[in-house]
């Protein structure tokens, strides 16, 4: 199920499913151990003798966030139970507090009410040995393992503390505590330990016709019992949980995107719209200490027994490229120094990073078939996070940090790949490739290493270093002229994806059309215009555009990756949210006139209709319906959009001013 709506502040992260149950709760690190491994953990109301969970299928659900900001505001009415929930959930900016302001209505009224909120522990991803209890002194129950502690509390009205809790077991044909909330008690158990779940109830008491009744809950999160007691429930009582909320939203809003103006102007309110809860959406997934992730969906273990919970250079890099351009050059610059610890000692990226820059789990072999030692790398990682690094300057002019990065990531790197060249044809060893599925010379991993080389270059120029400036710069020239020579196809008529050589020294070429190719161009290796950029992105558009009702652009032809639609013909893969951009970014570079902006405007647009309610993107989508597959959000996706958006209008500013003429 995928994520609707995600809460953090950098330390702490909390993902939303599609009934706004909650599914993810991430600390002390996004990406860390998921302490509910994506579990439901319900929200329920008991009212005048009927109950219902959020994930009834009655309700009816209005999802948003308030303006440019990261708290919820969502509505949910219940004809059964006849009232109307106001929910109004953030995670507070400095503190990983998890505070839910709740609002009940009913337009006739009710007698007597409660709230239930109830979470399935999995502290540090394990059901073992975890712990919880009621404490009188907090009026809370507290849930804790290890350095992990969790206090679930809040007040009603003016009541302070919770009204009623319930401690159990769970699993060994135990359901849980939450089955004893669906009568409106609990049975107080005074404390539990090891595979455990809690329950919390608020007593609403009775409602005149259309009279709010309201509380707060909220769950504390710290790594000792103090941080979430004195430092945690007493500071948000004593000084008013509204203190919190005010700050908390007055903070997202100071620092999303300021001036909409342009967007508005050139693609319109939506899309501008949908341009700030992407950059808001990216920066939750951005861990204070650098790691950026590529999605906190945790139901993806369920198809791959792994998460995308880690940090991939590549996606980092690139997602940092989208927050340098929305102006937010503190996060950034925390995933550059990222990225200098996670280098390894030869001078290149492995295949991903645990957010606290260990080696993340990996398929990628270090042995090839004859079982000779190979390096498990995608190595357009490495080019582009030097590429990312160089359009970091370039933009903010921060002499003082990269110069700090020089000796220690840039060169390191950068002589890596000067040496990770097969003498045969002039271009990289091979590798994996970005999608991590095939072994060889990818088309879009040579534009990355060309990138990373050009960077290198600049960066020499930059420092005055003259033997690394020739060293780069002779590296980059050999590598386009390898590249003009031993990869493009004439046969046929564009780049391939891939070409192989055997053992024998003969070239296999991949003939297979993918939407990456466009890394050739994207990165600078070619101009966009360059012909045969030209006659590759024509045959893209042409040939993996999905005919079936979802429209967008696939992966490459026949993808297999949650596949759906086996006619190939009429769906040559999935259409994915990245996949798409890329070729409205081509149609924007390539765009002489205002007019010649129109494919890149539809799909934008594209991109904007296909948004989930509460404005998240997903990984991929159902080519004939639309709705989301694989996770959700994907921040590469995010991120794409928001270069898409910066091009489009940067671009459709430069030819407004040459339409006008000079001034």
């Amino acid at each position: 199920m995928p994520r609707s709506l995600v809460l953090g502040n950098g330390n702490s992260l909390v993902g939303f499913d599609t009934t706004y149950s909650v599914r993810d709760i991430y600390f002390p690190r996004v990406g860390d151990a998921n302490h509910t491994m994506g579990n439901l953990c319900r929200t329920g109301f008991f009212i005048d003798g009927r109950f219902a969970w959020l994930d009834d299928g009655a309700w009816v659900r209005k999802f948003g966030y308030a303006e440019d900001s990261l708290m919820t505001d969502v509505t949910m009415t219940h004809p059964g139970l006849g009232i109307s929930v106001r929910f109004e959930d953030y995670i507070d900016l400095a503190r990983n507090w998890f505070i839910r302001n709740v609002e009940i209505l009913s337009p006739t009224g009710f007698g007597a009410g409660s709230v239930f909120f109830h979470y399935d522990w999995f502290i540090e991803g394990s059901d073992i040995g975890n712990t919880v209890l009621y404490d009188p002194r907090h009026r809370g129950v507290i849930a804790y393992k290890a350095n992990r502690y969790f206090l679930i509390g809040g007040q009603s009205g003016d009541e302070y503390g919770i009204s009623t809790w319930a401690n159990g077991k769970k699993g060994n044909g135990a359901a849980g505590t939450w089955v004893d909330a669906e009568d409106g008690v609990l049975g107080k158990n005074p404390i539990e330990q090891g595979s455990v779940d809690c329950t919390v109830g608020f007593d609403l008491g009775g409602a005149a016709a259309n009279q709010p009744r309201s509380l707060t809950h909220w769950l504390c999160m710290g790594t000792r019992l103090s941080e979430v007691t004195a430092y945690g429930q007493e500071l948000i009582v004593s000084r008013g949980p509204d203190t919190y909320r005010d700050r908390t939203i007055t903070y997202w809003q100071v620092w999303s995107e300021k001036d909409h103006r342009h967007i508005d102007e050139h693609l319109g309110p939506d899309a501008s719209k949908l341009y700030r809860r992407s950059v808001l959406t990216v920066r939750t997934h951005a861990d204070n200490r650098g790691a950026i992730i590529a999605s906190s969906d945790f139901d993806i273990t369920k198809f791959a027994r792994d998460t995308y919970a880690y940090a991939w250079p590549r996606d980092g890099a690139l997602v940092a490229n989208a927050l340098d351009r929305a102006g937010h050059e503190d996060v950034t610059r925390q995933f550059f120094l990222f990225c200098q610890q996670s280098l390894v000692e030869e001078g290149f990226f492995l295949h991903k990073y645990t957010p606290y820059g260990q080696p993340g789990s990996s398929w990628l072999p270090w042995v090839d078939s004859h079982g000779v030692r190979t390096l498990p790398v995608q190595e357009d990682e490495t080019g582009l996070v030097l590429w990312s690094l160089w359009q970091h300057y370039r933009i903010h002019r921060n002499l003082d940090f990269v110069v700090g990065l020089y000796s220690t990531l840039l060169v390191p790197a950068a002589d890596w790949m000067v040496s990770y060249v097969d003498q045969r044809n002039g271009l990289p060893i091979p590798s994996w490739d970005l999608w991590e599925e095939r072994w060889g010379v990818h088309a879009f991993t040579v534009g990355a290493v060309w990138a990373g080389l050009d960077a290198a270059r600049n960066f020499a120029d930059l420092f005055g270093d003259v033997k690394a400036y020739v060293r780069y710069r002779d590296a980059a020239e050999r590598l386009r002229e390898a590249a003009d020579t031993n990869l493009y196809s004439a046969e046929l008529g564009r780049f391939p994806r891939r070409i192989t050589v055997e053992d024998d020294e003969s070239v296999t070429v991949d003939t297979v059309l993918d939407s990456a190719i466009y890394g050739l161009w994207r990165f600078g290796m070619y101009p966009a215009d360059d012909p045969r950029i030209v006659e590759t992105m024509t045959a893209i558009a042409d040939q993996l555009s999905n005919k079936a009702n979802s429209g967008g652009i696939a992966r490459y032809t026949d993808d297999y990756y949650f596949r759906v639609e086996p006619d190939t013909s009429k769906v040559p893969g999935n259409p994915w949210f990245m996949c798409t951009m890329w070729l409205a970014q081509w149609y924007i570079a390539t765009a002489g006139s205002l007019p010649d902006l129109k494919p890149a405007r539809e799909m934008v647009d594209w991109a904007v209709k296909h948004q989930l309610p509460g404005g998240l993107l997903s990984e991929q989508l159902h080519p004939h319906t639309g709705t989301p597959l694989s996770v959700s959000p994907l921040t590469w996706s995010h991120a794409e959009f928001i270069v898409s958006v910066d091009d489009y209008c940067r671009k459709a500013d430069s030819l407004r001013r040459t339409a006008d003429g000079p001034t």
